[in-house]
């Protein structure tokens, strides 16, 4: 039935009814939830997926915001990063 187009010539040619081979589909496929409860979960899964993007895109952001502040004062300092604990001898 899975290749099949024409159900109804698939029954005439195993000469069985047309209703026994869904119910042979079924039997074999076990049973299936209603379509409207697995779109009523794919929704609130597809909804709390665009929550945690949404979030994740914001800490992303935020973060590339504090590297470039970070790497712009690093040119300013000179490039080091490093703070001088001591001075040069001999000056």
């Amino acid at each position: 039935m899975q290749g099949c187009h024409n159900i109804s010539a698939l029954a005439r040619e195993l000469e069985v009814p047309r209703r026994l081979l869904y119910r042979w589909q079924m039997r074999l496929e076990g049973p299936v939830a209603p379509i409207v409860a697995r779109s009523s979960g794919l929704e609130e899964e597809n909804r709390l997926l665009k929550q945690l993007l949404a979030e994740r895109t914001l800490e992303v952001d935020f973060f590339k915001g504090a590297l470039q502040k970070i790497a712009a004062r690093l040119q300013a300092d000179g490039g080091t990063g490093e703070t001088a604990s001591t001075t040069k001898c001999g000056q």
